[in-house]
């Protein structure tokens, strides 16, 4: 009984110093540099999309590299889920966003875990995720595939690079997801200038043979 209320005790001052040091790392406007996100539309509708009928998966929305999102990152790890004084943002605001990242849902789901951590405004968090989305050439090879394709990762990374001069290897990395070309993820400075990822974020997927689906 002696070792188990012990451990008990142990296990409550654990608590009671851990749990404010996890909280003050998460402070909005806390963090080193932007990781911006862009997902290819084909992929994530195959793999979820279609099954939740999204309006984001419909033929005529022409959607091909959507942003998935402008995370704030540390050189380690990210802070998420912040508490911020900053205005969020209005249901028109959040609308108004589908035309780049395919549906509101994303819009507000990506405020709330991420753009909190900014410590801008909702308003200001979005027209800075536009900025930074705008500020990459997406390459247009990619939009005048006509049907799939099974091709290395490192071809989307060497496309990227090709189109945006002001990139290197260590400022992008490409995901991949159940055998798919996933995401393009590139690494901005707070002024969006692109910069070096960290250890954490340079993931390149190693696949030679990933399926990339043509734009719907």
């Amino acid at each position: 009984m002696k070792v188990q209320r012990m451990l008990v005790f142990l296990l409550v001052i654990f608590n009671l110093f851990s749990a404010p040091a996890l909280a003050q790392s998460d402070r909005a406007g806390e963090f080193d540099y932007y990781v911006l996100s862009l997902s290819w539309s084909p992929t994530w509708c195959a793999l979820e999309g279609d099954a939740r009928r999204s309006p984001q998966c419909e033929e005529t929305t022409d959607h091909g590299w959507v942003l998935h999102g402008l995370w704030p990152q540390y050189h380690r790890g990210f802070p998420a889920h912040c508490q911020t004084a900053e205005r969020p943002p209005s249901r028109q605001m959040t609308n108004a966003m589908a035309d780049i990242m395919g549906t509101p849902g994303l819009a507000w789901y990506q405020w709330k875990k991420h753009g909190a951590c900014t410590g801008l405004s909702g308003p200001d968090y979005y027209a800075l995720a536009r900025q930074a989305y705008n500020s990459v050439t997406r390459p247009p090879v990619f939009r005048k595939l006509s049907k799939p394709v099974k091709l290395p990762a490192s071809v989307i990374e060497e496309a990227f690079l090709k189109a945006n001069p002001g990139l290197e290897p260590d400022m992008l990395t490409i995901t991949c997801r159940e055998g798919r070309i996933q995401e393009a993820r590139l690494c901005l400075s707070k002024d969006l200038t692109p910069v070096p990822c960290g250890r954490d974020v340079v993931r390149d997927c190693r696949m030679k043979d990933a399926l990339f689906d043509p734009i719907r």
